[in-house]
């Protein structure tokens, strides 16, 4: 089992930018990649960042790509959403997964509980 928290989330103005981290803690030894997804009121789960836990490969999606930076922390247990110029569509709960593997060859997603970002002035 891997539990996941997300922190850093709240409100910003248009411009700004915040900081979010993915603290995972449990079986991560074998947790392949991890990804930051956003929910907005009215519209479909989105991708927003994607990185291995080796953090040589990382996908972003085009609404954010050039304004936010995923990273890895010092250990490997800890993920980063930097995002900056935010704008107001931005606004989302952010949310936290990570897939891991089994002993039987299956891969496993962890989801996180989301923290939210409020973007307004």
């Amino acid at each position: 089992q891997v539990q996941l928290v997300e922190s850093g989330g709240g409100l910003v103005q248009p411009g700004g930018s915040l900081r979010l981290s993915c603290a995972a803690s449990g079986a991560t030894s074998r947790c392949e990649s991890l990804t930051w997804f956003r929910e907005a009121p009215g519209k479909e789960r989105e991708l927003v960042a994607k990185t291995t836990t080796s953090g040589t490969n990382t996908v972003y999606s085009d609404s954010v790509k050039g304004r936010f930076i995923i990273s890895r922390g010092n250990g490997e247990n800890t993920v980063f959403l930097q995002m900056n110029s935010l704008t107001p569509e931005d606004a989302a709960v952010y949310i936290c997964k990570v897939s891991c593997a089994t002993d039987w060859g299956a891969i496993v997603d962890y989801w996180g509980p989301g923290t939210q970002v409020t973007v307004s002035s």
